[in-house]
């Protein structure tokens, strides 16, 4: 599969868009568990980074990126230009993550 152009910016410089195929989006939930809790518990007390949470999180955005990248191939798209992250906590303790990524599917 040929991986796409993706851009945070509204245009791809020197490469105007053809045809402008609509608005791409991708999801992704996903559960920290508890022994990543306790760990990133101990790191809110003695400082550090919590590289199980980053972990956790890079697979999110990564996800939700392919998810979208699949949407933008379906309608015959070859870039994603306006690339948006937003992440958000959820459940009952913030345990866990969405990442949505949201673009506009174009041919360059």
């Amino acid at each position: 599969m040929t991986k796409l152009i993706m851009t945070t910016t509204p245009i791809i410089e020197g490469r105007p868009a053809s045809e402008y195929l609509g608005i791409v989006s991708g999801e992704t939930i996903i559960g920290a568990n508890i022994i990543k809790d306790f760990f990133a518990g101990v790191r809110d007390i003695i400082g550090g980074r919590s590289g199980s949470y980053e972990s956790v999180l890079r697979e999110a955005k990564e996800s939700s990126l392919k998810e979208m990248e699949e949407k933008a191939i379906a309608l015959g798209a070859n870039a994603i230009v306006g690339v948006d992250l937003d992440y958000e906590t959820m459940g009952p303790r913030g345990g866990m993550l969405m990442v949505n990524s949201s673009g506009t599917a174009v041919k360059i």
